[in-house]
């Protein structure tokens, strides 16, 4: 499955994402660590293509994951951030800019059976499950596109 980036934010309107990092009328913008973590790589990926890195870099709050990014702009420590689709269903505060994906390469997100559990009949039978259909609306309901 691949995830879905979003710039999120309670304070500020972001919707047209594109124009707010461009007018940088804040004072953090928090992404997860790009070294670690896919949502942070792709986060730079959308400030190098839209070339406001150099406007934003001395703003840039660094989370440990994407997770971290959604708590500090769950408290208003970032005015913004880049977290993923998935981590706002349900949230209704704040607005929120759906990155367009032509803006950064594929956040996959895949399951795998290790060697330790190749003869795990659970282990096995989970994997198979997220292949069906019922496991698979669960996962377009929560923003996830399937490959």
């Amino acid at each position: 499955m691949i995830g879905k980036l979003v710039l999120w934010s309670k304070v500020l309107d972001v919707t047209k994402g594109e124009e707010a990092l461009r007018a940088g009328a804040f004072s953090k913008l928090s992404i997860s660590n790009p070294s670690t973590a896919p949502y942070g790589t792709a986060a730079m990926e959308v400030i190098t293509t839209l070339r406001v890195y150099d406007a934003v870099k001395a703003k840039i709050v660094q989370g440990a994951s994407v997770a971290q990014v959604f708590q500090f702009v769950d408290t208003k420590e970032a005015e913004l951030g880049f977290v993923a689709l998935s981590q706002l269903y349900g949230v209704s505060e704040g607005t929120r800019w759906l990155v367009p994906q032509n803006l950064y390469g594929p956040i996959r997100q895949d399951a795998v059976l290790l060697k330790k559990g190749a003869d795990d009949q659970a282990s096995k039978a989970f994997l198979e499950f997220l292949k069906g259909p019922e496991a698979r609306a669960v996962i377009k309901k929560f923003g996830y596109s399937l490959d």
